[in-house]
């Protein structure tokens, strides 16, 4: 049977169960994988709510088995759960198994796996891989898809043992004791848990801390029956507006995997790029890392605090690779991963995310004044251009090289930013095209001061895009 190579993306490794991630396929990865791992190759792995991930665990850890590893099984988390194992010592899991000697009970794991397709529709699942406490993506997931390709004749015979452990408890129990000052806050919460795995510990924190909330669609179920698992698109929070408007303060919705999250005020969607400003309110001026989709109004608006403000690459790997390099203390993109390296671990958390707007609310921040109070602009959201993905790169190439002659009619360029993509800084604003590393689409936003200047910006871009898919 064949492997795919369509399924190692930038960030993970992401395809249709049982077409793309079928049985030898994901055998292979978990082979491969472990035997990339060193250290003594303690393995913790955890799922999302969707029917087939417990069958992918299984030959995933028939592979890592295989390869020489030892496997822990935290069972359905939300990828922050499964992001927090990196941070603890085995014995804090409580597993019983004479498979583990004491040696390894005082040690951490040397790498997690989430089984997630995050929030793409219910037949897609994948692959999240921390090794050593940091992101293995980009060249290495490549490099392992090289690597099962030239071995794909290889046989990894069935061999799913595993050690059941506990995870979410002691998660649980470090989120409560850092927000305990947050018990008995009268603020009226809704959450949106989009029948993923938010829930699987938020509303035992909620009620730990005797919280106030209403839940909309808590309950796990991978086959998404009330909406689509992504806050970031307008239709899908219709529900938790609702709730909201009805008997609530503050609402929170989560994504499939809990990576992600939206903040939504009785006046506002409150967008990344602004979770970070408020987020960053309670720091001393500290290194916030945005990417490329990010309001310029973020960036001056930190360096004017006194902030350092730096624009890297979209996706969450790349952001807490630049993290750890640059000491930040905060990172965010506009569609709600939020990265605190301040007061915790680094890694894209919603759960906690929640906790810590909660907290600034129980500090008297006013959060529709603070927003209110940034200078307006006019930002398109996120607009995404259909192509292939053979062609998606090329086009971003053709782009750049049609800016260094744009037509007379093209606005006045200020500079171009190509760490992702090309962000083109007008002297009122900015437009960007990038290529999604995820699906086969261009990713485009616009933005500026003045709302007919944002629309000029889309439209003389549009047009740069396809000029550059016509010549190719």
């Amino acid at each position: 049977m064949s492997v795919n190579k369509s399924i190692f993306r930038e960030y993970d490794i992401r395809g249709i169960f049982d077409k793309e991630l079928h049985e030898h396929s994901v055998k292979l990865i978990g082979y491969h994988l472990g035997k990339k791992i060193e250290g003594n190759r303690i393995v913790t792995i955890g799922y999302d709510a969707r029917s087939h991930s417990p069958q992918l665990r299984d030959w995933l850890t028939s592979g890592l088995n295989t390869a020489g590893c030892t496997v822990l099984d935290m069972g359905m988390v939300a990828t922050p759960v499964n992001y927090f194992s990196n941070y603890q010592k085995i014995h804090t899991f409580s597993p019983r198994s004479s498979l583990l000697t004491p040696h390894l009970m005082e040690a951490s794991p040397d790498a997690s796996i989430m089984i997630t397709g995050s929030h793409n529709p219910p037949e897609y699942n994948g692959f999240k891989i921390t090794v050593d406490r940091a992101p293995f993506f980009g060249e290495q997931i490549y490099a392992l898809g090289d690597m099962m390709i030239a071995d794909v004749k290889r046989e990894i015979p069935d061999n799913p043992e595993k050690i059941k452990i506990d995870v979410k408890t002691p998660y649980i129990d470090y989120i409560v004791d850092a927000f305990s000052h947050l018990k008995g806050m009268e603020t009226k919460i809704v959450i949106d848990c989009g029948n993923g795995v938010a829930d699987t510990v938020l509303t035992k924190i909620f009620d730990a801390l005797e919280l106030h909330y209403k839940g909309l669609y808590c309950e796990p179920d991978g086959s998404f029956p009330n909406h689509h698992p992504d806050p970031s698109e307008e239709k899908n929070l219709a529900d938790v507006k609702e709730a909201l408007a009805e008997d609530g303060d503050i609402a929170f919705a989560y994504d499939g995997d809990a990576d992600r999250i939206a903040v939504l005020t009785h006046k506002h969607n409150i967008k990344g790029d602004q979770m970070a400003l408020l987020y960053a309110l309670g720091m001393e001026k500290p290194t916030v890392i945005g990417e490329v989709k990010c309001s310029q109004v973020m960036y001056d608006e930190l360096e004017r605090r006194g902030a350092k403000a730096i624009m890297y690459k979209t996706g969450h790997s790349n952001l807490k690779v630049k993290m750890k390099e640059t000491h930040a203390d905060l990172a965010c993109e506009v569609s709600g991963h939020i990265f605190f390296k301040h007061r915790y671990f680094g890694y894209d958390d919603a759960i906690y995310a929640t906790l810590r707007m909660l907290e600034m609310i129980h500090q008297g921040i006013d959060l529709d004044r603070e927003i209110e109070a940034l200078p307006q602009v006019f930002s398109t959201e996120e607009i995404k251009v259909e192509t292939t993905e053979e062609e998606k790169f090329a086009i971003i190439d053709k782009v750049k090289e049609l800016l260094k002659n744009p037509t007379s009619d093209f606005p006045k360029i200020q500079n171009i930013i190509d760490v992702d993509g090309v962000r083109i800084n007008f002297e009122k604003g900015w437009g960007l095209v990038r290529a999604s590393n995820t699906t086969p689409v261009l990713v485009t936003r616009f933005e500026s001061t003045d709302a007919k200047l944002a629309k000029l910006y889309e439209e003389k871009v549009n047009e740069l895009i396809a000029e550059a898919k016509a010549s190719l």
